[in-house]
């Protein structure tokens, strides 16, 4: 009998090999722990189509380390490699860090193909395992096609279950879909990442962003050997590897593959404090992509691809696949191209976003009940910079900078915020909010207070405040949690202002591919990959009598980094989906760790949930705690411990949600209707490594649910 360590260890030793032997023997004369050695993340493939698909490997002579390595590529039809339709030398450059990626060509549509890579190092050859691949049905096959859409695989502190029980239901997929967040950028970030278990140690920590202080300070990637860290690491575990060598991924980026909540190159770890324009650290991440990632870019040409000609153009990874007359699957791009977000992390909540002249330019469009609340006191503001309020714009000044300077700015950099912010229109609701904390300093102080400012006679108009800023840095009321009603008049009144560049989320060559490709699609199904979920997440407290603060009760956009806060964008480009009769739309997004089954104005959408990143329900948990709401209070309850039923009520729509399970979806497109599969394990479970269990240990924490996608609407199956 084996002792409890003794058992770990064979254990381990016994998956490793299982592991490296997944789909055939190497030649007799290759060790595989030499195989490892030279080929430390395996291999993997990607970007199928009906004559081509792309093989990656990273070849390394650990000896030699500084120097290109000649790496053979074997393509086969067969697992034994008896008769090869590939046998071609090729070179991973160190500067690529040893990555190679290969297009190979002239294949035949939907054909399994078996391919290894090996090198000769001390007078012995030396392979990977057996990868296998699959390309695409032909334009004219009308075959049924399945595949797995998943998202957002934290490697820190978390292990791949969920990845391991796909491999354990052996299901026969096309292909495998990633949806974004394939690394996260940090080495341990408390506020949502585990600092137990397995991390990330950076080569080279002092090119690295450090962030935070203390026990709570971690690294944020910053350099291009940061960047490779993150992937070498993560493509060491044994399961993804796994997953890897056996299906091909279609994989598309969104904000952790650079850095959380992104647009452009453009960060927000200090929720605009700083200007964060890191143009030389987003392309060091897409460099790292580019070489760890099996895509091909653009009219990629038989043979090698040139990361170096793909990193030196200018950044597209969107495009489009067919898989014979069943399905379109147009993959998007909604980080490299978005504007900021509607809201800033640094807007002054008093700050009056649209004044009165163009308030009243929509306000009779809108229900009579809506404008006259609009014109409540509620909304009144005035002109800071009027002259007989000049006491005032220097009190809210002083109490800007005294705030801003403990948030971290210098005295300067403070006045100069304050200079920008505390200007023209100020909301009453928030200046008289922060001369009554002024005044009760002075009367402690013994001074007298000074009077508020009065409402009459003062223009209506929307300010910050009014959708759910209230401090001068941060994501509450900016990109978290801001008030629905408001959010999206000011949306729409900033849209047409700006003839929709306030929402450009694809920007403008992209949306015109998206439109055509759609449009003139004749497959049966028009999947569109979308890495940020289309469902809507509202939490409608405006009719639950029992919160008990009246600013509370309102309905809430949870998160305004996904779709939600592109509102009009995504009404009108669901509208022209409408419009134009395009049959059988579907969206499929990940990004929020959710699973949802819903349909956004017409148009069916699956979100998958996270495969290891922390549930929205164990995020929204922190967040509400951190806000200072305790677990046994009101808001608690509706946005945490009644998460499921609180998104459901306030979304019609909603055929399904799980807001606190990890897992994947297996969707089956057929000529008329699609199946989807909800593959789902709890939270508790992710911080498990199930790789050194039984496999029925695994099994019996799954459950399934499965839904037929059919003419514009989602049933339970």
């Amino acid at each position: 009998m084996f002792d409890r360590f003794k058992r770990r260890s064979f254990l381990q030793a016994v998956v490793a090999v299982a592991a490296t032997t997944a789909f055939g023997c190497n030649d007799d004369e290759t060790s595989s722990d030499a195989g490892e050695k030279y080929f430390p993340q395996s291999v993997c493939s990607g970007d199928p189509r009906p004559d081509s698909v792309v093989l990656w490997v990273r070849a390394v002579d650990p000896d030699n380390a500084g120097a290109n390595t000649q790496v053979r590529l074997e393509v086969s039809t067969s697992e034994s490699f008896s008769s090869l339709v590939l046998d071609q030398t090729f070179t991973a450059q160190a500067a690529f860090d040893h990555a190679l990626k290969v297009k190979v060509t002239n294949l035949s549509a939907r054909t399994t193909y078996y391919y290894r890579f090996s090198i000769d190092a001390g007078g012995q050859k030396h392979s990977t395992v057996t990868g296998r691949t699959r390309t695409a049905p032909a334009p004219t096959d009308t075959v049924p096609v399945k595949f797995v859409f998943a998202s957002c695989q934290d490697y820190i502190g978390r292990y791949y279950n969920a990845w391991q029980h796909l491999l354990q239901l052996d299901e026969d997929l096309d292909f495998v879909v990633f949806l974004g967040d394939y690394i996260y950028e940090t080495t341990g970030d408390a506020s949502f990442q585990s600092v137990d278990g397995r991390g990330v140690i950076f080569s080279e920590p002092e090119k690295a962003l450090r962030q935070g202080t203390g026990l709570t300070a971690f690294y944020a990637a910053n350099s291009l050997s940061n960047y490779r860290d993150l992937y070498k690491n993560l493509r060491k575990d044994k399961v993804i590897q796994r997953v890897h060598e056996r299906y091909p991924f279609i994989v598309t980026w969104d904000d952790h593959e650079f850095s959380d909540d992104c647009w452009g190159d453009v960060a927000t770890y200090t929720d605009e404090k700083t200007n964060e324009k890191q143009t030389e650290r987003r392309r060091n991440a897409e460099q790292a992509f580019f070489e760890y990632i099996p895509m091909e870019h653009g009219e990629s040409a038989a043979g090698a691809i040139d990361i170096n000609a793909v990193v030196s153009q200018p950044t597209r990874i969107y495009r489009d696949f067919e898989f014979g007359q069943n399905l379109k699957l147009l993959v998007t791009d909604t980080r490299t191209y978005r504007p900021d977000h509607l809201i800033p992390e640094d807007a002054y909540p008093g700050k009056v976003a649209v004044p009165a002249e163009q308030l009243a330019l929509v306000l009779p469009t809108l229900p009579e009940p809506v404008q006259a609340q609009l014109q409540s006191d509620m909304f009144a503001y005035v002109d800071i910079d009027a002259a007989e309020l000049r006491l005032y714009k220097d009190l809210l000044t002083g109490v800007y900078v005294q705030q801003a300077v403990a948030a971290g700015l210098t005295a300067e950099e403070a006045a100069t915020k304050a200079a920008t912010w505390i200007t023209g229109g100020q909301a009453l609701l928030y200046v008289n909010q922060v001369l009554n904390a002024v005044n009760q300093a002075r009367v402690a102080a013994g001074e007298d207070a000074i009077p508020a400012i009065p409402v009459d006679g003062t223009p209506r108009g929307l300010a910050f405040a009014h959708m759910g800023k209230t401090g001068l840095f941060g994501i509450q009321g900016s990109r978290y949690v801001v008030v629905k009603p408001i959010f999206d008049l000011y949306a729409a009144i900033k849209y047409m202002g700006s003839a929709g560049a306030s929402e450009g989320i694809f920007g403008n060559e992209q949306q015109a591919w998206l439109q055509e490709s759609v449009s003139q699609a004749t497959n049966a199904w028009k999947i569109i990959v979308s890495s940020i979920s289309l469902t809507t997440m509202v939490f409608k407290l405006s009719d639950k009598a029992d919160v008990p603060d009246p600013t509370l009760r309102q309905d809430f956009y949870f998160n305004v980094d996904q779709w939600d806060g592109f509102p009009t964008k995504k009404q009108e480009f669901l509208k022209s989906l409408r419009d134009s009769n395009v049959q059988n739309a579907l969206f499929i997004s990940g990004d929020i760790h959710a699973s949802f089954a819903s349909v956004e104005s017409g148009i069916p959408a699956l979100t998958a949930p996270a495969i290891s990143s922390g549930s929205i329900k164990e995020l929204a948990g922190l967040a509400v705690i951190g806000a200072g709401f305790s677990t046994g209070s009101t808001v608690y309850r509706y946005i945490v411990a009644e998460l499921d039923k609180s998104l459901k009520e306030a979304h019609p729509g909603m055929e399904f949600v799980d807001g606190d399970a990890h897992g994947f979806v297996v969707l089956e497109v057929g000529a008329s209707e699609a199946k989807a599969s909800f593959h789902l394990i709890p939270s508790t479970e992710i911080a498990k490594d199930y790789s050194l269990r039984q496999p029925s240990e695994l099994t019996e924490k799954f459950t399934r649910r499965d839904f037929v996608i059919k003419d514009g609407t989602i049933t339970a199956a």
